[in-house]
């Protein structure tokens, strides 16, 4: 049996609550599949503001399932219980093809990043019929791999304002890409971690020198993975940074003042 968003119960404490790395807050949150044009289902969530402007949309694009990558992968699931609360922001998450988790298993089967494409085509439809406004992709070490690849050429560059590229390996993603996205003019943040397995930020500034409007930020004692809720919070400002309408350098708030929940690990 598939997760369910809606099994999370929340309570109402008797002051702010610290904002931890299980914290939920409150937002609309639905099971979503996605189809993809050669005829595969993905599982996703959906998580939208429970209340209020709807500023941003992320499209998260996840790191290699062959490694343990999946929509759920701890940056992108804080984001889906913080940002719609705390910014304004929808998240979108789902399963590539093959690939598994709480929620369920996408059809299909890996396909190094080629049929990939279709995956990340279904995710940004389905986002524009949704109405979701000022879509962004943002990818997380493979998941970079597909926003270089398939951001910045049809049909997905007309449907997003941009990408955010967290811990870019450059290993699939080629010259000719990262030029498609120089061509685009399109925004294209770069979070590298100091520490990094495969591409550290003075190799990460080198190899995006191709693309004039690409800003590459190098965070000091991170690792490819953000591991520490220090790293994971540095990434989720950064986003909002980022997508909010006319930027903002306001840090998320660490802790709520509302109703909450609490996820299973």
């Amino acid at each position: 049996m598939s997760f369910d968003p809606a099994s999370y119960v929340f309570s109402q404490p008797s002051g702010p609550t610290a904002i931890r790395a299980s914290t939920v807050l409150p937002a609309r949150r639905e099971n979503v599949e996605l189809r993809t044009a050669d005829g595969h289902r993905l599982v996703g969530e959906l998580a939208l503001p429970e209340s209020g402007e709807l500023k941003a949309t992320l499209i998260t694009l996840h790191p290699l399932p062959t490694h343990g990558g999946f929509m759920d992968s701890h940056v992108y699931r804080k984001a889906s219980y913080r940002l719609p609360a705390l910014a304004g922001i929808a998240v979108l998450r789902f399963n590539t093809r093959g690939t598994g988790s709480p929620r369920g298993t996408s059809e299909g089967a890996f396909e190094e990043g080629i049929g990939e494409r279709l995956d990340v085509e279904a995710a940004v439809k389905f986002a524009v019929d949704r109405g979701l406004p000022n879509r962004w992709l943002v990818g997380w070490s493979f998941g970079t791999e597909l926003a270089l690849m398939y951001g910045a050429s049809e049909p997905v560059a007309s449907e997003v304002e941009g990408a955010i590229l967290l811990s870019p390996p450059l290993h699939r993603a080629t010259d000719v890409h990262l030029k498609e996205w120089a061509a685009s003019g399109k925004p294209l943040k770069v979070l590298v971690p100091e520490l990094d397995d495969y591409l550290q930020p003075a190799g990460a500034r080198e190899r995006f020198e191709v693309v004039p409007q690409a800003r590459v930020v190098g965070v000091d004692g991170a690792k490819h993975l953000w591991v520490g809720e220090k790293y994971a919070g540095r990434v989720l400002n950064e986003i909002v940074d980022e997508v909010l309408p006319g930027g903002t350098s306001t840090e998320l708030p660490q802790s709520w003042d509302g109703p909450v929940a609490t996820a299973h690990a």
